[in-house]
């Protein structure tokens, strides 16, 4: 039954902006869209599956780099336009870059009263040993 797929509220190229976080920590460690074939297959499977824009195909989350996510829960917001995946991150790197999270870069403000990008966190892996090339 695909009453549940029905109640997302898919964009003009059926997509959905999805969220995952680790179940533990709360820390948000990446956002990715989702197409209704993912979600289902992430539902099935307990696995994060997502949309890849750029390889315009199905990516399931780990499929190279081995960093898999396993899905504790799913939740839709109160629009039905974004989903939250609550996920244990296997290998602790969520982000292509080798960090945790993609969300490593914090708005700062030096004392000359300049505001830019700072990084936050090390990489803990070089991709190019985990990415084919």
């Amino acid at each position: 039954m695909s009453d549940w797929l029905d109640a997302v509220k898919w964009d003009a190229q059926g997509l959905v902006p999805a969220i995952a976080q680790d179940a533990v920590t709360h820390e948000i460690l990446m956002v990715a869209w989702m197409n209704r074939e993912a979600l289902e297959e992430t539902a099935r499977t307990l696995r994060g599956v997502y949309w890849s824009r750029s390889r315009n195909r199905l990516w399931r989350k780990g499929e190279e780099s081995g960093h898999v996510q396993i899905v504790s829960e799913i939740r839709l917001d109160c629009d039905n336009d974004v989903v939250l995946l609550k996920v244990e991150q296997l290998g602790g790197i969520a982000c292509h870059t080798g960090r945790r999270s993609c969300f490593f870069q914090k708005l700062d403000r030096d004392d000359q009263g300049q505001t830019h990008w700072v990084t936050t966190t090390p990489v803990l892996k070089n991709p190019d040993e985990f990415y084919r090339k």
